[in-house]
């Protein structure tokens, strides 16, 4: 992206955030995928809704982590540079009980549970905070339910990353192409001053493919339509008690956890 455009895009939204730019209209609905033929259109996976349940007794060892992160990195171009720990980019990763479900902690916490890990990614919010306070709408909702994000309007102001209460965005300080390794010619790599996060594989969808972390997780993902009664993930949902995170904050988050 050239720097006049970068440019002109934080005078925009930063004049849309405070109400002076009448004149500018955004609209995501115009920066949606482009026409797709009538086979791919048959092929592609719907839902009113799509929704996530992790299984957490089925990631029981490290290689059960690693396998998802690694199927959902690698295709997405996600750069990965063990010098820069603090800058970390991640669209799935892992973290402790007290870290993933603050306020939810007892003392006699069954040793499963408090020795284990949680698989963490976008949630993908009914009611997601991060397309509000975003400028340009580089971040919005699409009709399926999904958060998505257009990275070339993206202007690096991280009101999402403010915005999200679950830290589930990313923010490239640094140009992320020399730390991709193995590109895929099918994902773009962002570029410095962008922020990025987890997309429930939007791409595999048009595909009619279920998301990579799931195809990887041996059935620890189950990933469906919230909307259909009669789908997979509402049965999983009425027989297994789940828990999802920070639901007090009213975001109503899309991604549930069998513990």
């Amino acid at each position: 992206m050239g720097s006049n455009r970068r440019q002109f895009l934080r005078i925009a939204g930063v004049t849309t955030l405070l109400g002076l730019g009448g004149g500018i209209t955004l609209s995501a609905s115009s920066y949606q995928p482009e026409e797709h033929s009538a086979r791919e259109k048959e092929a592609r996976l719907h839902a009113g809704r799509w929704g996530m349940v992790i299984d957490t007794r089925k990631f029981q060892t490290e290689e059960d982590f690693h396998r998802v992160i690694e199927a959902c990195h690698s295709i997405h171009n996600v750069p990965r540079d063990e010098a820069k720990a603090k800058q970390e980019i991640k669209w799935i990763w892992a973290d402790h009980f007290e870290h993933v479900f603050p306020g939810k902690e007892n003392p006699f916490l069954a040793e499963r549970v408090e020795q284990n890990e949680f698989l963490l990614l976008c949630n993908h919010c009914k009611n997601p905070p991060c397309v509000r306070v975003c400028p340009t709408q580089a971040t919005y909702k699409r009709e399926d339910g999904i958060v998505q994000m257009d990275f070339h309007r993206c202007i690096g102001c991280r009101y999402c990353m403010a915005g999200c209460p679950f830290g589930s965005r990313s923010f490239n300080f640094c140009d992320p192409g020399p730390y991709v390794k193995d590109k895929n010619p099918d994902f773009p790599v962002r570029m410095r001053g962008v922020v990025e996060k987890c997309l429930f594989c939007y791409e595999r969808l048009e595909e009619g493919k279920q998301p990579a972390c799931v195809e990887a997780s041996n059935g620890g993902l189950i990933f469906g339509d919230l909307d259909d009664p009669d789908s997979h993930i509402r049965q999983v949902l009425r027989e297994k008690y789940t828990i999802r995170r920070k639901v007090d904050l009213g975001t109503e988050p899309s991604v549930f956890y069998i513990v």
